[in-house]
């Protein structure tokens, strides 16, 4: 639980280097989190539903949902900075998410590789840190 929660107190920390175990531990909360908001939401739609449209717990969840992603959006981008440190690159290549289709794959992909051993113009080695 440790490694899922690291990024977000690491809230707005953009300098530095973060390992793939932080950032996919960081992704499978993000999962976890839409998994609860959407069985929320599909409770929410039938519980309370009439003619005019779903019940109001479904509102409340989307609601919900639209303010927790909000908050997450900062950490989301900072531990993905973190990890194209972490391989030696700039953290301006999150940029490439951007891209319609392929950069979303080209970032995943960079995602997945190996950080550099050692240090680095970012800061010492995460492995070894930690």
């Amino acid at each position: 639980m440790e490694w899922m929660l690291l990024p977000i107190k690491r809230y707005a920390d953009f300098s530095g280097r973060s390992r793939r175990k932080e950032y996919w531990m960081y992704v499978l909360f993000n999962l976890l989190l839409l998994a609860v908001f959407g069985t929320l939401m599909l409770v929410g739609a039938f519980v309370g539903r009439s003619d005019d449209g779903p019940g109001a717990g479904f509102f409340i969840a989307l609601t919900l949902y639209v303010l927790v992603s909000l908050a997450l959006l900062v950490p989301s981008i900072a531990v993905q900075v973190r990890r194209f440190h972490d391989q030696g690159r700039s953290g301006w290549f999150w940029l490439l998410n951007l891209i319609p289709y392929v950069g979303g794959l080209v970032v995943l992909v960079f995602m997945c590789l190996e950080g550099e051993s050692g240090d680095n113009a970012w800061g010492a080695d995460p492995k070894r840190a930690g």
